[in-house]
């Protein structure tokens, strides 16, 4: 069983890491769905600000910093898809 200070601390970065957690889960979401739709301009801006909301969810301790390069990797490669179709 946690200590009364380590969930008192545990609760305070939940909240403080929730804003950013779901901009990364916004922004991830509308990039996956420009590059699906085909338009490689949107999906191109689209993964641009999924891309800096990962890196800084990543620099803030939010996400692991693996975690935010594989998601990355992902978006990046389905823009180029995207890119490549049209």
């Amino acid at each position: 069983m946690a200590s009364n200070k380590s969930a008192r601390v545990a609760a305070r970065r939940r909240q403080q890491n929730l804003p950013y957690r779901t901009k990364v889960k916004t922004l991830v979401t509308s990039a996956r769905a420009a590059a699906q739709s085909g338009d490689a301009g949107a999906a191109e801006q689209a993964a641009k600000a999924a891309i800096i909301a990962l890196d800084r969810a990543a620099q803030k301790g939010t996400l692991h910093r693996g975690n935010a390069a594989r998601r990355k990797s992902r978006i990046a490669r389905q823009a180029n898809a995207a890119k490549a179709k049209s």
